[in-house]
């Protein structure tokens, strides 16, 4: 979509484009493309040529290694690396976790973690929700107790996406039982080799273990992996979820999957003619757009407010609600393009190890569309969005 940039932004973009034509694998951007399953590998070698060029932390203060780019520049790189078919950065570590370190974290922590997640010897995965505590966080009952100079962490975190590529997580606990549920939490830095820890993989309806549970029984956790103050995580939470739910709006991958949408209702036919020229379906595909449109431009507005590195507000929350709306009805739209070839979504469509029947944008379509049915859940549900929104903006109350 066209907004107005200047020279420099402009030349910046040819930069990233370069970039991409240069140095993004064929074999990976045809994985994207396809919406085949990316294994650890994969993205890995994404994370390395990143880093190579110091575009993997791009929000990143230049005093911690990042790029320190502004809210157009993301902008961009999100959108051209999008209709590259560029995998997506895992934001666990470098785009949830770093903030954290960087505004809370002591200079041991920031000094060792940080360098890491950049040059790929952590991969991070996130220990918050639990079995009665998802979109109600703060009823978590995980717990750690002080022994010495450790905690010793019993309970369950579920639904930990790529927890099976993981050796570090970063847990919400609760240290002080008696305390109300949000000021008795802290936030504690694990190694996943810790014994006591058992990962069960949650296999989803397209057949991949995208997620998994995570059990601790009696961990054993150095005080010093406390992030900040003991009983002061619900901040810190607070924090990162303001970073997650932007980055869940995903304007790139929207862009893109509006114009994947429109290629197929270009090359499929309904009773002799494109696709495209169904009055029904054509109102649905310049609707969403034209949601998509203002929701760029809000996006952009968004960023550029916390460009001096404070964390969105809830403004965040509303971008989060509408980027996943619109994701979701693209998803549909796919899913209502591709017609019959939608129908299966065996995991072998997934891994690229069968031979496609029809075109190959129906591959996974429906397990795409199914999969992304996650997004107004996951970050904090649209529904409880909708009721920060409602307190912050309208006067709800406190």
């Amino acid at each position: 979509m066209d907004l107005t940039y200047s020279d420099e932004e402009r030349a910046f973009r040819d930069e990233v484009r370069a970039f991409l034509r240069d140095k993004l694998p064929d074999a990976l951007s045809e994985k994207v493309r396809r919406r085949q399953e990316l294994s650890k590998d994969d993205h890995e070698r994404w994370h390395a040529i990143l880093n190579e060029r110091g575009w993997l932390a791009q929000n990143w203060p230049r005093a911690f290694g990042g790029a320190e780019w502004n809210a157009v520049q993301r902008h961009i790189f999100e959108e051209e690396a999008a209709a590259a078919n560029a995998p997506r950065i895992v934001p666990f570590g470098v785009a949830m976790l770093a903030p954290v370190l960087q505004k809370f974290g002591s200079k041991a922590q920031q000094d060792h973690y940080l360098p890491r997640i950049l040059n790929g010897d952590d991969w991070w995965c996130q220990g918050y929700s639990e079995p009665g505590a998802g979109s109600d966080l703060a009823s978590l009952n995980t717990r750690a107790v002080r022994q010495g100079d450790h905690y010793i962490v019993n309970g369950q975190k579920t639904w930990t996406t790529l927890g099976q590529h993981a050796n570090r997580i970063f847990c919400l606990v609760r240290t002080d039982p008696d305390a109300k549920q949000q000021e008795g939490i802290s936030f504690l830095l694990i190694d996943m080799d810790s014994p006591g820890i058992e990962m069960r993989p949650i296999v989803l309806l397209d057949g991949s273990p995208e997620v998994n549970e995570i059990f601790f029984n009696d961990v054993r956790v150095p005080f010093e992996n406390l992030v900040g103050e003991e009983n002061k995580g619900w901040t810190y939470a607070k924090y990162l979820l303001t970073h997650e739910r932007t980055n869940i709006a995903g304007v790139g991958f929207a862009l893109a999957g509006l114009e994947s949408v429109k290629r197929m209702a270009y090359a499929e036919r309904r009773n002799g003619r494109a696709l495209i020229e169904n009055p029904h379906f054509a109102a649905r595909l310049a609707q969403v757009e034209i949601d998509l449109m203002a929701m760029e431009t809000t996006n952009l507005r968004i960023i550029s407010a916390a460009a001096a590195g404070q964390a969105p507000g809830v403004e965040s929350s509303m971008l989060k609600v509408k980027g996943t709306i619109i994701r979701q009805e693209i998803n549909d739209l796919a899913r209502r393009a591709a017609g019959p070839y939608a129908l299966p979504f065996p995991s072998a469509a997934l891994a690229g190890d069968n031979d496609p029947v029809g075109p190959d944008y129906g591959d996974a379509v429906a397990a795409t569309y199914f999969n992304n049915r996650k997004l107004s859940i996951y970050g904090g549900s649209n529904e409880i969005q909708r009721g920060i929104i409602a307190k912050a903006k309208l006067g709800g109350g406190a």
